[in-house]
């Protein structure tokens, strides 16, 4: 670790944020404090451990900015991490938004699951979030099925099935009294806020005429539906005497993990939760306000009001949410607070030795490739492989791995030119676009490349990273005559002393299975969707204005097919038209 006592000694005790650099002078770190001085100096002084020891191990530089207020380092300190995403800041595991279920104000209502809410807000009546798609998908199917709502997004020209099925009231040829819209929107907002009253009296009476009528099959699915509402309720049903909106989070820390609750509490009823067991160490006020903030940024619309505990500086945290965060002391919501640090620590309990066991693993194995490759650092790993389609229509796929954990987010695919008929003309390509583009924007450079295959594929990397100037260290995974990675390679294709059996080999395999089952899935999930605009996207020299152009032409894949060259060409030129027409005779 470098002594940092002269710089640290010329720090301000002002608020701002800070940012750490590793000695490529990549960040890797952003926090906030009130006082720099202090929150820097606890990083170089004193013992260190787990998470924390890696950060400043791992540091080579710092800088700071100083802010005129806390606030303003918040908002500086939130900026930074999306703009650099730095390594030891806490990131969300996806980027899945949780569905909501929304009752549109239009003219005639539809009712329907939505994930991208951010828009939505104020324009239509959104209940959730419900972390358990299923959930909300089978509470939506039950009213549309009670309640004859409009089911297209645009009014159809002629009656459908699902008003001959009585689902509908035939919006589109119809005079339908507006008196019964009405109605019909009360008793569904009020079942959606948590009072199921009018809907259980409505199915009940269905249910008896069904009964009645001899149709036994339809009175059987009305006696589930009813007891599919009372286990809900049942489950949500909190201990509240009000109705309640707001999300409760809590967190438990041990040693080097943090696992956090997050409480989804609506109409006094709980609709879900969240759970995250994070590997940190760091402060854990900072941690929670950084989760909070990136939470609320990625998943969906912000609650009315926000619970926390009191490690949080709710002032500080209202005022740039723009909501009302508190923390309950006494009562009930205080009890619920508890239940959630409960819940937190009973899961952290529940992983934490498989978590343990695994980091291990994952530092032993890193260790050992730092040794095998007499390097300094191996962290950032970036590897390939491809994907054709009748050895034809290459593509490419990357993942990339930091510290043996995916990076998901910086997966990427390309498109590969059509001339190009083999394996290594298509890796050739997929390197030199990915390093041409590494060089200018600045891009983070990887500390290994991973390549799936043997001494050809490293021979290939090689050749592409010294025409660009770059010095990474490349290492391929080749397989036996059975297609079973048996060895690891180095880049002078020398065989690496690496067991089978060992954990190195268990991480590097599970890169090379990760690469090659996403540069394969391009291929699937276009040919499973079936959907011409999904396949239009693996053709090369085809884009948004391009596939618009097209779709708006022929409509379907069947009469594209059908298409001449010529008819094609009309639509995009004609080196793009050779390339879809080969790509629809192989399809």
């Amino acid at each position: 670790m470098k002594d940092f006592r002269q710089k640290l000694s010329l720090v301000p005790t002002k608020p701002g944020s800070y940012q750490m650099k590793n000695k490529d002078g990549v960040v890797i770190y952003v926090g906030k404090a009130k006082n720099l001085k202090n929150r820097l100096k606890s990083y170089f002084t004193g013992t260190v451990t787990g998470k924390t020891r890696m950060l400043v191990e791992d540091i080579d530089d710092f800088e700071y900015i100083v802010t005129s207020s806390e606030l303003e380092s918040l908002i500086l300190e939130i900026t930074l991490i999306k703009k650099y995403d730095p390594k030891y800041n806490i990131l969300l595991k996806d980027d899945k938004t949780y569905p909501y279920i929304e009752f549109t104000k239009e003219k005639f209502p539809r009712l329907r699951v939505v994930r991208n809410v951010k828009r939505k807000k104020n324009l239509n009546y959104l209940y959730g979030p419900y972390p358990n798609v299923t959930a909300a998908r089978k509470t939506v199917n039950m009213i549309n099925r009670l309640y004859p709502l409009r089911k297209c997004e645009h009014l159809k020209k002629d009656l459908c099935l699902y008003y001959h099925i009585h689902e509908c009231l035939g919006y589109c040829k119809k005079d339908v009294d507006e008196t019964v819209i009405e109605k019909m929107k009360r008793e569904i907002i009020t079942f959606l806020k948590g009072d199921s009253t009018f809907i259980k009296k409505k199915i009940e009476k269905e249910m008896y005429e069904a009964s009645s009528a001899m149709n036994y099959e339809r009175a059987n699915e009305l006696k589930m539906m009813l007891e599919d509402i009372d286990i809900t309720l049942r489950k949500q049903k909190i201990d509240l005497n009000h109705n309640y909106n707001f999300d409760l989070i809590n967190y438990y820390q041990d040693q080097n993990y943090l696992s956090i609750q997050i409480f989804f509490v609506r109409e006094g009823l709980l609709v879900g939760r969240d759970k995250e067991i994070i590997s940190s160490d760091l402060d854990v006020s900072e941690q929670l306000t950084q989760y909070i903030l990136t939470f609320y940024d990625k998943k969906g619309l912000l609650p009315k009001e926000l619970l926390v505990p009191d490690v949080i500086d709710s002032a500080l945290l209202s005022e740039y949410l723009q909501i009302k965060v508190y923390t309950p002391y006494r009562g009930k919501l205080a009890n619920l607070l508890s239940l959630a640090r409960e819940n937190a620590k009973e899961k952290l309990l529940e992983e934490e030795e498989v978590l343990k066991k695994n980091d291990t693993l994952r530092l032993e194995a890193i260790e050992e490739l730092k040794q095998l490759l007499n390097l300094e650092r191996v962290s950032r790993m970036e590897s390939f492989d491809n994907s054709h389609l009748f050895g034809t229509f290459y593509v490419g796929g990357m993942v990339v791995y930091d510290d043996f954990l995916p990076l998901k987010d910086e997966y990427r695919k390309f498109k590969i030119s059509t001339d190009v008929k083999d394996d290594l003309g298509a890796m050739r390509e997929v390197l030199y676009r990915r390093y041409y583009k590494v060089l200018m924007e600045n891009l983070p450079v990887p500390d290994l490349i991973v390549m799936d295959g043997g001494y050809h594929q490293i021979s290939v990397a090689k050749e592409i990273v010294t025409s660009l100037g770059l010095s990474i260290p490349i290492i391929g995974l080749a397989k036996n005559k059975k297609h079973k990675t048996n060895s690891i390679i180095d880049q002078n294709g020398n065989v690496l002393p690496v067991k089978s059996t060992s954990n190195l080999f268990l991480f590097l395999s599970r890169i090379q299975d990760e690469v090659h089952r996403y540069a394969i899935s391009y291929h699937r999930n276009i040919k499973a969707k079936g959907a011409l605009s999904s396949l239009l996207d693996v053709v090369p020299g085809i884009g948004e204005v391009r596939k618009k152009e097209l779709l708006k032409r022929f409509s379907s894949l069947k009469r594209m097919r059908e298409a001449s060259l010529e008819e094609l060409s009309e639509v995009v030129s004609m080196d793009v038209a050779k390339n879809l027409y080969q790509y629809l005779k192989d399809l």
